[in-house]
């Protein structure tokens, strides 16, 4: 099992990932899934909250008695990292949005629905997963409305959970095995610069996830655009995992510092 090094001596911090996809088959799934619940140990007594800004869960479904299989570990790390009374916030993504009510109710996790505007020791946050912030492309809007949509999802609980799960695994499979080259941040292009510079309040850090790539982007009025990268493995041999950590607090200058797991995850 990985290790984790985080602790930040006699200040508060707040931490946040992204786009970690637990279950996906892509890489080493066990070994993303070590990382992750290395890095949920390894928070240390300082921290003054969690931030999971969506896709945590490659898929995600709830039946009224039912759950997917396969993040018992995962499941039970976040429930020791709530039972030491750090808070955590849930924002789903657009693989893992239909939560409705386990994740409150079993694990004390607290769920946003929407982006969310919140000041943490003085500076003002936008977070959010990131696909719905901003104006994107007309299909994406079109399905991200039909995942959204509760007419949709009360058809699909009607599916036996074995078939549905094996719809949904196929599924992000074939979008995953489409995904080509590495995406490029397109900077003030992106919808989600858009929604940030245009946002009616003063925004010190805008962070989310989505776009699987690792992007800082001034905004109007000096503050920044944060884009963490996915916990994907690229392939067997590829390296160790990549993916983004956000930690806010600790310094007296109260910036935002993003690391790699690879670097602050080790293994024993």
């Amino acid at each position: 099992m990985p290790v984790i090094s985080l602790k930040i001596d006699g200040l508060n911090a707040y931490y946040f990932v992204a786009d970690v996809h637990l279950g996906l088959k892509v890489g080493n799934p066990q070994e993303r899934e070590q990382y992750f619940i290395a890095f949920l140990e390894g928070l240390g007594a300082d921290t003054a909250g969690l931030f999971l800004l969506g896709d945590i869960f490659d898929f995600w479904y709830e039946y009224k008695y039912v759950i997917p299989r396969g993040y018992t570990r995962v499941l039970g790390a976040l429930a020791r990292v709530v039972d030491r009374g750090i808070p955590v916030h849930f924002f789903p993504g657009n693989h893992d949005l239909w939560t409705f009510g386990y994740l409150e109710q079993e694990l004390g996790i607290k769920v946003y629905r929407n982006p969310q505007y919140m000041q943490l020791d003085g500076k003002h946050f936008l977070l959010g997963h990131g696909h719905r912030m901003g104006h994107y492309p007309f299909k994406n809007r079109i399905l991200h409305n039909m995942f959204h949509s509760r007419m949709l999802q009360r058809a699909f609980s009607w599916l036996h959970p074995r078939w549905a799960f094996a719809l949904a695994g196929k599924w992000s499979a074939f979008n995953r095995g489409k995904g080509g080259a590495g995406y490029v941040f397109r900077g003030e292009e992106e919808p989600v610069y858009r929604y940030a510079a245009a946002f009616d309040k003063p925004v010190d850090y805008c962070i989310v996830g989505h776009l699987h790539t690792s992007a800082r982007w001034p905004l109007p009025g000096g503050g920044e655009l944060i884009v963490l990268e996915d916990w994907l493995s690229v392939g067997d041999g590829a390296g160790p995992v990549r993916g983004d950590i956000g930690v806010f607090g600790g310094t007296e200058q109260r910036e935002v510092q993003v690391v790699k797991a690879s670097v602050v995850v080790h293994p024993d």
